[in-house]
């Protein structure tokens, strides 16, 4: 699994790395016990500070995703994946109203909006 963090946008860069990984957790690509890099590993990786990548952990801790293993590092928790996608579809509504409501002040109609969207969906990794 390869996180990048995207410099233009508005997520700070410890929220790329929570949604990276929550994304890695809904669509298998990291599986339950599953071992993280170390917070020290990863800022290395990332380019970014300690306290960035700890931020990130602690955030997915929280939210019961991952694990702490005093000495030995964090760990992919058991989860219910409908619930961590009922989340994200949740975050993805709000993202999309937020931009609704700024294509309406540009004057875009829907017809183009949606244009826009699906163009930009096609084209998207």
């Amino acid at each position: 699994m390869r996180i990048t963090i995207q410099p233009q946008g508005t997520l700070a860069n410890y929220e790329h790395i929570v949604n990276q990984l929550k994304d890695a957790i809904v669509t298998g690509d990291l599986n339950a016990g599953e071992a993280l890099p170390s917070i020290r590993a990863l800022a290395g990786d990332l380019q970014v500070s300690v306290i960035t990548t700890k931020r990130a952990y602690e955030e997915l801790e929280k939210e019961g995703l991952i694990r702490s293993v005093a000495g030995k590092g964090f760990y992919v928790c058991e989860y219910n994946t409908d619930y961590l996608r009922e989340k994200q579809l949740m975050m993805i509504e709000k993202r999309l109203a937020e931009l609704i409501t700024g294509a309406k002040s540009a004057g875009l109609n829907c017809e183009d909006f949606l244009e826009m969207a699906e163009t930009l969906y096609k084209t998207e990794r």
